[in-house]
C-alpha cells in the first residue's frame, strides 16, 4: 500500500513521542546528577537538606510511566504555531518546549476553543493510545467550523474505557464546564453538586493540580489537603496527584483529621446525632470561657530584696481586655501572663534604673504568685479535660433535659485519659483545640462526599482553611448520614464559606442512562432538590436477577462479569459480605475489600456503606430491600450504590425490591 499523508502524519507523531520521552529522560538523569551532587555545592549543611529534598522530589515528579501517554493532545494556532499538549512539561536540550503541561495558559485554549470561539485555534487534534503506544489521532479544523465535541470517537473510548484498579486522571476528556471549575482563582471557593457520573470528585483533584502548578510557591508554604469519607476512597483516589506530577498533597479522612484521641467506643444514635450538632460549639465555647473570672486580690511578686505589687484593679482590666480580644484561649492566657509581667518589669525599672535581662522576664512569668494568678483568673486547660467535664455533667448548658441525658456518661471515668472516647467525641475535642489554639491553615482544602458532613466535622475543617479557600464536592441525593446536609448554603456556612459559590454539574459521563434512568427513580423520595442525571452515554446494560439462591445467584453473575474486560464490585448489605466471599472464594474466585487497593483481584466484595466515591465497570447489587431498609436513609444508600456501575449492573435479590424500583425492572 502506498503511503499516505495520515501514514506519514502518524509517523512524525510517533518520532515525536519517542524524541519527548527521550527527553524527559534525560530531564530526570540531569535532575538524579543534581541530587548525587548537592551536598558537594551547597554551602551549609542545612542548604544540602533543602536542595536534596527538592531534588529528590524533582526526580519522582519526572518519572515516565510507559503505559500512560505523555501527550493526549496537540494545538495548531492560526500562525501555525504547534504545542503538544500532555501532562507535566517536557524540553528539549535547548530548553524549547516539547509538550506543554496541561494547565499551562495556552494550554485552556485545547478544553475552552470551539467552532463559534476558536481562540486562535486552527486545528486540535486529540491521539488514540493503546498501552503507551500512539495508535490514531483524530482532528477538529475549528477554523472549518469543525467540532466533534462528546461524539470524538478517541474521546468517546477514553471516557468509557474500562478500569480496574485505582482511579486515573481525566486529563484528556475534561469537558469545558469542568475545565472552568478546575482553573478556578485561588481565592474562590466552590461547591460542585455533581450527580453520579459528573466527574466532580476528578475536578476537585485536578483544581488541586492546577493550583498548585499556578501558585507553586505559596503553596508550597501553606500546603493543599484532599478530605475523603473513608481510607478506602482515599486509597482510589491516592494515584491522581502523582500521576500529574503532584507529590506534596496531604489526605485525610475526617476522623484522621481530628484524631487525637483514640476512638474505642460507639455512641448512640441519639448521643452522636447531640453531639454532631452545631449547638455543641456554643456549649463547648460557653463552658470554656466561663472559666475566665475578675481578679479580686492584688498581686504581690517576691524578689530578691525587692518585692512588686500589683493592686486588683490594674489586673481586673488586664483580664477586661484580653477578654475583648477575643483570641484562642491558651493565647489569651498567655497574654495575660505578658501584661502582667510588663507592668512588674515597669516597676523594677523605675527602681533599678535599668531593663530587666531575658531571664528575668522568664522567671517573673513562672514565678508561684503569677501561676497562682492565671490558675485563678485563665486556668489551663486541655480539650480532653473540657470534654470530659461536659460528658460528666451537661447540666447548666442550653442542650434540653432529653439531650443532657442523651450525651451524659452513664459511669463517668476517673480521669479523661481513661475515657473510653467515640467518634463525635474526637469531634468535640477537636473543636475544644479550636478554641484553644487555633491550627495552621492550608492555602486550599478540597473536601469530597461533603454531603455527609455533620455541622461540627465542617467546623473542623472550617479551621483549617481559615485562611485558605476549599473546593466542596458532594452530591445531596448521595446523602446517608443521620445529619447529612439538605442544603449547600447551611453546610456552606459551618465551613466558614458562606459566600461559596454553588455550581451544578448533571451531565454524568461515566455512569450509562440505562443505570440512571433506574437510580432517578428514588430521587422523588429521597427529599433534596436535585436535578436528576443526564448521561450521555446510550451504552450499558440493566439485569435484573430474581432468585432465592442469592450466594449462587451471585456467583453466576460474577463469572458472566468476569468474562467481558473491566473491573467488578459486589456492594451489599454489611451484614452479607462476609458469607458472599466466603461463597466467591468455594467457587474459585478471588475477592478483594475496598481496602486492597493494590490487590490483583478484578472483584470487589465490598459493603454498602464504604462503596461511595467508588466506581466498577461491572456491579452487582445483593439484596436492595435489605440496604434499604438497613438505616434511616436506606433509600439514599441504595441511590449511591446503583450508581457505582458505569457499565453493566446486576440486581441480584430474593427479596422484593422496594416500590420505586420495581416498575421500571418489571417493565
Amino acid at each position: 500500500m502506498p503511503v499516505t499523508d495520515l501514514d506519514s502524519d502518524l509517523a512524525s507523531e510517533r518520532h515525536h513521542l519517542t524524541s519527548s520521552r527521550a527527553a524527559l529522560r534525560r530531564m530526570r538523569e540531569h535532575a538524579q546528577a543534581l541530587f548525587s551532587t548537592g551536598d558537594k555545592v551547597a554551602g551549609d549543611a542545612y542548604t544540602a537538606e533543602q536542595l536534596g529534598r527538592h531534588m529528590a522530589r524533582r526526580v519522582r515528579e519526572l518519572a515516565d510511566d510507559p503505559n500512560t501517554p505523555l501527550f493526549f493532545g496537540r494545538l495548531q494556532l492560526v500562525e501555525d504555531n504547534r504545542f503538544h499538549i500532555g501532562r507535566r512539561h517536557v524540553t528539549d536540550e535547548a530548553g524549547e518546549p516539547m509538550v506543554l503541561d496541561w494547565r499551562a495558559p495556552i494550554s485552556r485554549s485545547f478544553y475552552q476553543a470551539s467552532a463559534k470561539d476558536p481562540q486562535g485555534v486552527r486545528v486540535r487534534r486529540r491521539f488514540g493510545f493503546m498501552r503507551g503506544e500512539l495508535t490514531s489521532f483524530e482532528d477538529e479544523h475549528l477554523d472549518r467550523g469543525e467540532e466533534l465535541g462528546t461524539s470524538s470517537r478517541i474521546l468517546t473510548a477514553e471516557i468509557e474505557r474500562p478500569r480496574v484498579g485505582p482511579m486515573r486522571d481525566i486529563v484528556a476528556t475534561i469537558q469545558p464546564e469542568q475545565d472552568e471549575l478546575v482553573r478556578a482563582d485561588l481565592g474562590d471557593t466552590i461547591c460542585v453538586q455533581g450527580a453520579p457520573g459528573t466527574g466532580k470528585t476528578a475536578v476537585g483533584l485536578h483544581r488541586a493540580a492546577f493550583l498548585l502548578f499556578t501558585h507553586r510557591e505559596r503553596l508550597k508554604r501553606s500546603g493543599v489537603l484532599i478530605v475523603g469519607p473513608n481510607t478506602a476512597f482515599l486509597h482510589y483516589i491516592a494515584s491522581v496527584l502523582p500521576a500529574l506530577g503532584e507529590l506534596d498533597v496531604h489526605q485525610s479522612t475526617v476522623d484522621d483529621l481530628v484524631g487525637s484521641v483514640p476512638v474505642r467506643a460507639t455512641d448512640t444514635p441519639e448521643a452522636a446525632t447531640v453531639k454532631h450538632d452545631a449547638k455543641m460549639a456554643d456549649v463547648l465555647a460557653t463552658a470554656l470561657w466561663r472559666r475566665v473570672r475578675r481578679p479580686t486580690e492584688p498581686l504581690t511578686v517576691p524578689d530578691d530584696s525587692y518585692r512588686w505589687r500589683i493592686a486588683a484593679e490594674p489586673l481586673r482590666r488586664i483580664v477586661d481586655d484580653v477578654r475583648r480580644e477575643n483570641p484562642a484561649y491558651a493565647i489569651g492566657r498567655e497574654r495575660v501572663r505578658a501584661r502582667v509581667v510588663a507592668l512588674i518589669q515597669r516597676q523594677s525599672e523605675n527602681r533599678r534604673g535599668d531593663s530587666p535581662s531575658d531571664a528575668w522576664l522568664r522567671r517573673m512569668g513562672r514565678s508561684k504568685p503569677v501561676v497562682a494568678l492565671l490558675d485563678e483568673v485563665w486556668p489551663a486547660v486541655t480539650g480532653p479535660e473540657l470534654v470530659a467535664e461536659l460528658l460528666t455533667d451537661p447540666g447548666g448548658t442550653d442542650l434540653s433535659p432529653e439531650e443532657q441525658a442523651a450525651i451524659r456518661w452513664a459511669k463517668p471515668p476517673k480521669t479523661w485519659k481513661s475515657a473510653r472516647w467515640t467518634a463525635a467525641d474526637a469531634v468535640l475535642i477537636d473543636e475544644a483545640n479550636g478554641l484553644l489554639d487555633r491550627p495552621a491553615s492550608f492555602g486550599h482544602v478540597v473536601v469530597d462526599e461533603a454531603q455527609d458532613l455533620s455541622p461540627m466535622q465542617c467546623r473542623a475543617i472550617a479551621r483549617r482553611s481559615e485562611h485558605g479557600s476549599l473546593t466542596v464536592l458532594g452530591d445531596l441525593a448521595q446523602g446517608t448520614a443521620p445529619w447529612a446536609a439538605g442544603t449547600w448554603a447551611a453546610s456552606l456556612a459551618h465551613l466558614g464559606k458562606p459566600g461559596g459559590r454553588v455550581v451544578p454539574l448533571t451531565t454524568g459521563f461515566r455512569v450509562p442512562a440505562a443505570v440512571l434512568v433506574l437510580a432517578n427513580r428514588l430521587l422523588p423520595a429521597l427529599a433534596v432538590d436535585v436535578p436528576p442525571a443526564v448521561s450521555l452515554r446510550a451504552d450499558g446494560e440493566l439485569r435484573d436477577v430474581a432468585d432465592p439462591d442469592v450466594p449462587g445467584a451471585t456467583v453466576a453473575a460474577v463469572r458472566r462479569a468476569l468474562a467481558i474486560e473491566g473491573s467488578v464490585g459486589v456492594i451489599a448489605p454489611d451484614a452479607a459480605v462476609a458469607g458472599l466471599r466466603t461463597a466467591l472464594a468455594e467457587a474459585g474466585i478471588e475477592t478483594a475489600s475496598a481496602d486492597e487497593v493494590e490487590a490483583e483481584s478484578r472483584v470487589t466484595v465490598l459493603p454498602a456503606t464504604v462503596a461511595k466515591g467508588l466506581e466498577y465497570d461491572h456491579v452487582i447489587v445483593v439484596e436492595p430491600a435489605d440496604i434499604a431498609s438497613a438505616e434511616p436513609r436506606g433509600l439514599n444508600r441504595l441511590y449511591v450504590v446503583l450508581t457505582r456501575a458505569v457499565s453493566r449492573l446486576d440486581i441480584v435479590h430474593a427479596k422484593p425490591l422496594p416500590d420505586q424500583l420495581s416498575d421500571t425492572l418489571s417493565g
